[in-house]
C-alpha cells in the first residue's frame, strides 16, 4: 500500500489540511493510549465522507470509522489503511417535527438540547461522552434507557457511497449493537422523535443521573467506559469485584477501585497492557464464577 499516494489522491478530493499521515490516534481516544493511523481523514461534510468512502472502496483500502474514541482501544501497532473520523460533524437541530444530530455531535450535547427545547426522552444520554454515530452503533444506553427508544431514523452511507434513510426498525436493534456494527452502513444523521416535557422535570432527572454518574464512575482517569456488556441476570462489575479484582494491574493498566466495571490508565498504560488484563479479568471471572464475559468495547488495530 502506497501511502504517498492515498494521501495525494484524497487531497485532490477534499479541502486542504484534513488528512494526515501517521497520527497518533492516542491523541484522539478517551484511553489516551495505541498507535498510528496510515491516513487520518476528518472530513467536515457529507460530500466530503462519500468522496473519501467511494475511494476507498474502489481501491480496495481498509476504511475504519472513529467518532471521538469513547469506547474504543486502538492496539499499539495503530490501524493501517484509512481511518475515517467523523467527530468535525456537530450540527443539531429540529426539523420535521424531529431532533436531528450530525453524526460527530456528543450524544451529552444532544441531550442537553433537548433539554433547551424542553424535549423529553433523552435523558439518559446526559453521562454518555460518546458520539451520535457511536450511540447508534452499539445502541448505547443507560439507567433504563437506550438509544432506540427514542430513534426515529437515521441517515447513512453505504460502502459503495450511496446514500440512504433508514427507519428506525430497519436498524436490527440489540443489546449494545445495531445494524451499523455489521459495517455495511455509515452513519451520518440521526433523527430523534421526542416529546415535550417540563424543562425543570427533565433537569432534575438529568442532575440526578449526573451525580450518580460522577459519585460513582473513575472518571479522574483515561478509561473506555464500561469494558463489557452486562450477562444475563448479572452485573459485569459485580463479578469483577467479588472476583477480588479491584486494584489488579498489568502494565499501566488497573481495574478501578471505584467501580469495578472500568479498567483506567492509571500510569501510562500501553493498549497491550490494558487488553492483557481484559484477558485476565474475561479468565478470573469465567473461572470463578463460570460466567463468559463480553467486552462491550471496540478493540481495533494491530499489535
Amino acid at each position: 500500500m502506497n501511502i504517498d499516494k492515498i494521501q495525494d489522491d484524497l487531497e485532490q478530493l477534499v479541502t486542504a489540511g484534513i488528512v494526515k499521515r501517521h497520527e497518533n490516534l492516542k491523541d484522539h481516544v478517551y484511553t489516551k493510549m495505541g498507535g498510528k493511523a496510515d491516513i487520518l481523514a476528518a472530513p467536515a461534510t457529507y460530500e466530503e465522507i462519500q468522496k473519501i468512502v467511494t475511494y476507498a472502496e474502489q481501491n480496495g483500502i481498509t476504511l475504519t470509522v472513529l467518532g471521538n474514541g469513547s469506547n474504543v482501544i486502538i492496539r499499539d501497532g495503530g490501524v493501517r489503511g484509512i481511518v475515517l473520523q467523523t467527530a468535525g460533524l456537530t450540527e443539531m437541530g429540529i426539523r420535521d417535527n424531529l431532533l436531528y444530530a450530525q453524526c460527530g455531535a456528543k450524544i451529552i450535547d444532544v441531550s442537553r438540547y433537548a433539554l433547551d427545547m424542553e424535549l423529553t426522552g433523552l435523558e439518559f444520554a446526559c453521562g454518555i461522552p460518546g458520539t451520535v454515530g457511536g450511540a447508534l452503533y452499539m445502541n448505547a444506553g443507560a439507567y433504563g434507557g437506550e438509544v432506540k427508544d427514542v430513534l426515529h431514523s437515521a441517515l447513512a452511507i453505504t460502502k459503495s457511497g450511496q446514500l440512504v434513510t433508514l427507519q428506525g426498525d430497519d436498524l436490527q436493534w440489540g443489546y449494545r449493537k445495531s445494524v451499523f456494527a455489521s459495517g455495511e452502513y455509515i452513519v451520518l444523521e440521526a433523527n430523534f422523535a421526542m416529546t415535550s416535557g417540563d424543562a425543570l422535570t427533565i433537569k432534575a432527572k438529568m442532575d440526578e443521573l449526573t451525580y450518580l454518574r460522577e459519585s460513582k464512575q473513575p472518571l479522574e482517569y483515561p478509561s473506555c467506559g464500561s469494558v463489557f456488556k452486562r450477562p444475563p441476570g448479572r452485573f459485569a462489575g459485580q463479578l469483577i469485584q467479588e472476583s477480588g479484582l479491584q486494584g489488579t494491574r498489568i502494565g499501566g493498566a488497573e481495574v478501578s477501585r471505584k467501580h469495578a466495571g472500568f479498567i483506567v490508565n492509571a500510569d501510562n498504560a500501553t493498549a497491550s497492557d490494558y487488553i492483557g488484563l481484559i484477558h485476565h479479568v474475561r479468565a478470573t471471572v469465567k473461572d470463578k464464577f463460570g460466567v463468559e464475559l463480553e467486552t462491550e468495547v471496540e478493540i481495533i488495530g494491530e499489535e
